[in-house]
């Protein structure tokens, strides 16, 4: 969200900002943001005005009724009680004007960075750099899910019956491997200075309101039927959640943390034929990596987080590489983002495995999170987050890219203190 008077002297720039990121529609809400301001700030001027001339009005009743002028009292307390009936009036019509206000707000996007490359959607995201050498063995690479079985790892249809399309049972080995990779990304990240947090996996809807757009919300969340409740769709939502009215010492900053949760995403619209198995699917857990901090350093941290799912992904024999997100693709509150995608040797090509993104300080002001600086000033702080491995779709990359041809599937030294010391998978059954 932006700061209204940010909006207010520079309209113009806002507008190219909606135009940059394909949203035309949302355009005469920059006129109608700036013409309710303006009433609104008229409405206020007129409220602090009554209340001067009120608090006038009745020393100068008290100073009458002690001169015994009792009707001359009167009837400047007949002028109060009208002046109390306007005041109310103003005061209603400041509370509705507030809200209009607030509405728009929400959703006229949030400043892209200029080195934000232009485009209408995914397809014009831009290729930064290669990370590790893409392969195609010389053999063929069965789906995930056939991999997956031929260990007695994964069970589709027995999730179906138990909950319906778009979840699993994940068993032995493979499921082994799944904790595996989220234990060991969480070590990697402690080992960067990040702070290991589990946080609630449940958050109120203001809360909702603070970290995503609308769009976002009605796509991804499920909401607890009766209860101001949603279950999160990522762990960043209740680890920004966290600092919610919060007046933060800057001593204390950066915050740089990394969380663990499962995740509930309702994923709607049809899916093409690469997302079926476990690549797109309602529950699944994640660890990620926060950081707020100060405005002036958030680009700095926004390359080491992107840095760090790179070298993670690489010390498990993943090639990756590193996607620009282009204007049309970035979430309304978004500054600047960018995708780590991981090389599939069976479908040749690469699918994205990590989103690391730069809010700006959009999440703060929507959620009041102030900093109280050396000087003595508040100020709004920036928030990032970014994906650090989200199994089960990162075991797909992982399961193609450690496959051998005999069906085994060898397990990267860092890995296999977390998986019993084990070097090699070994099916249980071919296919």
């Amino acid at each position: 969200m932006l700061d209204l008077r940010f909006v207010r002297e520079n309209p113009e720039l806002v507008k190219e900002n909606i135009k940059k990121k394909f949203q035309d529609s949302k355009l005469p809400l920059v006129d109608e943001v700036i013409a309710l301001d303006t009433e609104n700030r008229n409405t206020v001027t007129e409220a602090n005005n009554l209340r001067s001339e009120r608090n006038k009005l009745s020393k100068q009743i008290g100073a009458l009724m002690g001169q015994k002028k009792f009707e001359e009292a009167e009837a400047v307390k007949a002028q109060v009680a009208a002046q109390a009936d306007r005041l109310k009036e103003l005061e209603a019509k400041e509370t509705e004007l507030e809200e209009k206000i607030r509405n728009i707000m929400l959703v006229i996007p949030n400043m892209i960075d200029p080195s934000v490359p232009i485009g209408p959607d995914d397809s014009h995201n831009v290729e930064v750099k290669r990370f590790g050498e893409p392969v195609v063995p010389d053999f063929e690479v069965p789906y995930h899910t056939e991999i997956m079985e031929s260990f007695d790892g994964i069970d589709l249809d027995s999730a179906r019956r138990v909950a319906g399309n778009g979840f699993y049972y994940l068993l032995g080995d493979i499921a082994r491997l799944h904790e595996a990779v989220l234990a060991y990304a969480r070590d990697f990240m402690i080992d960067k200075g990040f702070t290991y947090v589990i946080p609630p996996f449940m958050m109120h809807g203001s809360v909702v309101q603070g970290v995503m757009s609308f769009p976002e919300m009605d796509a991804m969340m499920y909401k607890i039927e009766g209860e101001d409740l949603y279950l999160i769709g990522t762990s960043e939502h209740t680890m920004i959640g966290r600092f919610v009215d919060q007046l933060i010492p800057e001593s204390k900053l950066p915050q740089t943390l990394t969380s663990y949760s499962p995740c509930f995403r309702k994923e709607k619209g049809a899916h093409g034929l690469e997302e079926r198995g476990v690549y797109r699917i309602h529950q699944f857990e994640k660890q990620e990596m926060i950081v707020v901090c100060k405005p002036e350093e958030s680009m700095e941290w926004y390359d080491k987080m992107w840095h760090n799912s790179v070298e993670l992904f690489r010390s498990l024999d993943i090639p990756v590489r590193q996607l620009e997100c282009c204007s049309g693709d970035l979430a309304d509150l978004k500054v600047k983002s960018c995708d780590i995608e991981a090389w599939s040797p069976r479908q040749k090509k690469y699918f994205e495995v990590c989103s690391c993104s730069n809010l700006g300080d959009a999440q703060s002001r929507r959620l009041k999170i102030r900093v109280k600086g050396e000087d003595g000033r508040n100020y709004l702080p920036h928030t990032l987050n970014n994906t650090c491995v989200a199994p089960p779709r990162m075991l797909i990359a992982f399961l193609e890219n450690n496959l051998q041809a005999d069906g085994t599937v060898k397990i990267p030294e860092v890995l296999r203190p977390y998986m019993g010391g084990k070097e090699l998978l070994v099916p249980k059954h071919g296919k």
